[in-house]
């Protein structure tokens, strides 16, 4: 038997097998607690109520009820609590499914599972089974199982808001429509191919075709020409804070999150190692990021090292806010020019830069004046203040939010966004194979390879929804849930 056959027929009948069984997990979480919740489903949970509590039928769907809870050997009482009961197709997985919400002490909770594993074909859950027996009932589509998976993760509001969009189904949408139009146009070519030389199909309909698939193309380009924005949100935007030593990077870091995250003194280079601290900044989740002062004449290997590290922040970051003490500026007249020398003899890469003048408070109101007017016909976005008694703070937290808003969006007002690197690779290949179509389709006697590459197009596109996938790519997917869910 040809082994790469074989191979694909065991893991089916593995996956099979597996569907088959009842699986339960603790789906709380671990640690003390109020109320645990212990989630069964497979085509055998009614055992699980009808074993482990003193029921003879199975109680009403959807509704909890009170009931002792008892080993299905021993019978001894385990606990009182609540139980429900969610008859299939209508429940989380699609399956037959309870729940048993006990006391969440450790002995309670682990006598309960012990209970269910002395039930015949009960096994526990693996990692995010639940929701992959959703998926492969229907229930949900991959870009909602990634929703799902991004919402028990977010750690911000704009987050929590992108996720529960895509779990209710808005990138499934958008997905599921266009691949749908690509079957349809599929179909078309493929009449054109099979009967026009017998039925008379008229060369119309690959024209009607073309005009159809260029303007997909389009769509699928602007939906593409995000600069990553929902991903950004979704990920987390990394912030450098760079400059020269003793600018007040440090000091700006422990503002922003308002603790002593890092040490602050009047020597050069204090900061040796880059210093990370998450922040929650208006709904927008940020790794900010404290650097060693960069100087080209170093006092030792550790300081340099240092600004080598920096350095690679600054080129790795989504974002730089770079510091300059305000006495730098005092002679200066054209300050675009006097930025451009500055960052070139720092030796590093500004993308998307906030430029923070510190230090205000240590030169003349007059000076101050000057320099905010002269930066108002500057190219770069300039903020001032002192972080030492924390002058023009409010301000710079302002044009802070003011470039991540331009970054991530708002998902309050957005349309539905590429989140995974995944989705925006499958589209890319998509892309290219409707472009390869409309090339090639140019000449009539090419049709047959441009339908392969329509054909390939709409592959790619059902493989971000899972309409086409493999068991490799589904288990990377379902690995990243906790057990429980």
């Amino acid at each position: 038997m040809n082994a790469k056959f074989y191979r694909l027929r065991v893991t089916v009948a593995i996956t099979y097998t597996r569907l088959k069984s009842t699986i339960y997990a603790l789906s709380s979480g671990l640690g003390k607690c109020g109320v645990a919740v212990i989630r069964v489903s497979g085509p055998c949970a009614s055992d699980a109520i009808l074993n482990m509590t003193h029921l003879k039928h199975l109680p009403k769907s959807r509704k909890a009820c009170l009931n002792k809870i008892i080993d299905p050997t021993t019978k001894e009482q385990l606990d009182n609590g609540l139980l429900l009961w969610f008859p299939g197709p209508k429940s989380f997985t699609g399956e037959d499914c309870c729940e048993f919400q006990v006391h969440g002490g450790r002995a309670v909770v682990t006598s309960v599972l012990n209970g269910l594993s002395k039930l015949s074909n009960f096994r526990p859950a693996d990692p995010g089974e639940f929701t992959k027996r959703s998926f492969y009932n229907n229930k949900m589509d991959l870009t909602e199982v990634e929703g799902l998976a991004d919402l028990i993760e977010a750690d911000t509001e704009f987050q929590r808001k992108q996720a529960l969009m895509q779990l209710e189904g808005a990138l499934r949408q958008l997905y599921s429509s266009w691949r749908q139009y690509l079957l349809e146009n599929l179909a078309c070519v493929e009449a054109y191919i099979d009967f026009s030389e017998t039925d008379n199909i008229e060369y119309l309909v690959l024209e009607n075709v073309k005009e159809n698939l260029e303007k997909l193309a389009k769509e699928i380009e602007m939906h593409l020409m995000d600069n990553r924005s929902g991903e950004l949100l979704r990920d987390g935007v990394k912030v450098a804070i760079i400059g020269a030593p003793n600018t007040g990077k440090s000091s700006l870091l422990n503002s922003l999150c308002n603790r002593e995250a890092a040490i602050v003194t009047d020597l050069p280079g204090t900061t040796r190692d880059p210093i990370q601290v998450p922040l929650d900044v208006f709904g927008y989740s940020v790794l900010l990021i404290d650097t060693a002062g960069i100087r080209s004449q170093t006092v030792n290997l550790i300081e340099d090292l240092g600004i080598k590290k920096s350095k690679v922040q600054a080129q790795s970051a989504d974002m730089v806010i770079l510091m300059i003490d305000a006495q730098y500026l005092l002679d200066v007249d054209n300050i675009d020019l006097w930025l451009q020398k500055y960052i070139e003899n720092l030796k590093v890469q500004c993308v998307n830069c906030l430029v923070y003048v510190n230090k205000i408070d240590i030169v003349s109101d007059n000076q101050v004046v000057r320099l905010k007017k002269i930066s108002q016909n500057s190219n770069w976005t300039m903020c001032f203040g002192s972080c030492k008694v924390n002058d023009g703070l409010t301000d710079m937290m302002k044009t802070f939010e003011n470039y991540l808003q331009k970054l991530c969006g708002n998902p309050n007002f957005e349309h539905p966004r590429c989140t995974q690197a995944r989705h925006r690779y499958c589209l890319l290949k998509a892309l290219s194979n409707v472009q390869m179509y409309l090339e090639i389709s140019k000449s009539k006697e090419n049709i047959d390879v441009a339908a392969q590459h329509l054909r390939r197009a709409t592959l790619n596109v059902g493989k971000i929804t899972g309409h086409v996938s493999t068991e490799e790519m589904l288990n990377v997917i379902f690995s990243k849930f906790c057990i429980g869910k």
